[in-house]
């Protein structure tokens, strides 16, 4: 397995000394697609179209303006356009066939930027090819070599720019990793699959390791958490995105397999390492280059889930938008009505259990939460979360919007910053979640959070919390596009109903 030369900090400083050597057998192995790669695609394509239209246009340009007439009565043949159209596909698919679209070729910087200088010489010289097919016969030289320039030195600016921003984002996103076993396998495991940082930034939760942990990693020691037995518990007590398992199968399969129903149960996505078996000849293609892994996904992990958020962004500024009269007039009433802010931010579990501050239309006296300890006698909600039907720190105003939930449309801006979907299990405060006892519970952080779920269309406050979770995993198992738009669909109409709403 090839541990790549520039390991991330919190790698190399579990592993400073850890080489492994990979195989050019390995090497050929097919990377894995890169993130957004058919966007980079479209954007690499559109930077060698504009470029040749401006190298097309370029003799035009001194006589200008009569020459700029002559270039827009160019005459276009069905030839000229299917050569074009050969172009814009042949482009993208020469770039995948340099790698430019695998995570293997990203990660580091001069890599990619040489590749792409090889790939662009190698479709200026596919793209003369195609011009003497033309009805003119093509271009001359220099205007070759000033597509060449073009096309290298943009398409080198806007991934740079892509990298750029990508960092910035990466920098805002850290995955939490707890890493199940604590030998120098486990610590190797850590340190291979942290480094590739191109699309993910890793920080460790921790080693969880069999209690009999002889082989116990120098490293590994100063980070255990706890035992095997232990994995439930702290993965119910500490927010974790993945679980990485790196006990030798051959003598931990039965630990191995707990590991995995406990990751299933709690909705922890898995990884384990796919390097079960030495061979001396064949070797392995991986789905992710250079990381023997396999990744054991509790949810669905597909294109789907763009589509689903480019129809949250699309949703949420419409709504937004149309809604703007109700929502200053909302804003105005609770102004008009109480002392204190129109807006309330309260600390809420969103993916992975994963903290974020969610927006409502205040509804409560400004010091509710202070209030709520003497309270919780009064209590008559089941299970961990707080519901009283008439709650004292209500505000007059604040009833009328729980009962017709607007006081939930500010949630939309939760939306546009991406802590939130139009669809999904509602989000809890820390209080509820800290009260939790069933693990298998805590499989409903496993998706965003939404404004609407199946629990609000089913009855809201009138449902018992074991039917709510109920609803909850009902969603998250049988999720799809088509059922997202059907609960947005019948939330309207529950919501002038005012069923079970509180």
């Amino acid at each position: 397995m090839a541990v790549f030369n520039e390991l991330s900090p919190a790698a190399a400083s579990l592993a400073p000394h850890a080489t492994v050597v990979g195989t050019g057998r390995k090497a050929l192995a097919a990377g894995r697609p890169m993130r957004g790669a058919l966007k980079v695609a479209v954007m690499d394509t559109a930077v060698a179209i504009a470029v040749l239209g401006g190298v097309t246009l370029a003799p035009h340009f001194e006589a200008m303006p009569d020459g700029l007439e002559a270039a827009l009565s160019m005459r276009i043949t069905v030839r000229n356009l299917l050569l074009l159209a050969a172009i814009a596909g042949a482009w993208p698919a020469m770039f995948w066939a340099w790698g430019l679209y695998h995570v293997s070729r990203l990660r580091v910087r001069g890599d990619e930027i040489r590749t792409v200088c090889a790939a662009c010489t190698t479709g200026t010289l596919l793209v003369a090819g195609i011009g003497t097919l033309t009805v003119s016969g093509g271009l001359l030289v220099s205007y070759y070599l000033w597509f060449w320039l073009g096309t290298t030195t943009a398409t080198v600016i806007v991934r740079l720019t892509r990298r750029a921003l990508a960092a910035r984002t990466l920098r805002k996103r850290l995955t939490r990793v707890l890493v199940v076993g604590s030998s120098a396998r486990a610590v190797q495991m850590w340190a291979t699959l942290s480094s590739d940082t191109t699309t993910t930034r890793y920080a460790l939760a921790g080693f969880v390791d069999t209690p009999d942990n002889a082989s116990l990693s120098a490293s590994a020691a100063e980070q255990l958490v706890g035992s095997l037995d232990d994995l439930e518990s702290t993965l119910m007590r500490e927010p974790v995105d993945e679980v990485w398992i790196a006990l030798p199968v051959k003598s931990h399969y039965p630990q191995i397999q707990q590991a995995l129903h406990v990751c299933e149960r709690v909705g922890v996505c898995t990884k384990y390492g796919a390097d079960l078996f030495q061979t001396k000849v064949a070797w392995p293609r991986y789905d992710e280059s250079d990381v023997p892994t396999v990744t054991l996904h509790v949810v669905p992990d597909d294109h789907r889930l763009a589509i689903k958020r480019c129809l949250d962004v699309a949703g949420a500024i419409a709504a937004l938008i149309v809604l703007s009269p109700l929502l200053i007039a909302v804003a105005v009433a609770v102004k008009l009505t109480s002392p204190g802010p129109v807006l309330y931010w309260q600390e809420r579990c969103g993916l992975n259990r994963r903290h974020f501050r969610m927006l409502k239309f205040r509804t409560m006296v400004v010091n509710a939460e202070a209030l709520q300890p003497a309270l919780e006698d009064a209590n008559e909600a089941d299970g961990p979360v707080f519901k009283i039907a008439v709650d004292p720190r209500i505000t007059p105003i604040g009833k009328f919007l729980r009962r017709t939930s607007l006081d939930e449309l500010p949630q939309l801006i939760n939306v546009l910053r991406g802590e939130m979907s139009l669809v999904g299990p509602r989000p809890l405060p820390l209080r509820d979640v800290g009260r939790f006892t069933c693990a298998s519970d805590l499989r409903r952080f496993s998706v965003r959070p939404g404004i609407t779920c199946l629990w609000q269309i089913s009855g809201r406050s009138s449902l018992s919390f074991v039917d709510w979770v109920r609803l909850d995993l009902q969603y998250i198992d049988s999720w799809s596009l088509a059922l997202d738009l059907s609960i947005l669909v019948r939330t309207l109409p529950a919501v002038v109903r005012g069923d079970g709403a509180h």
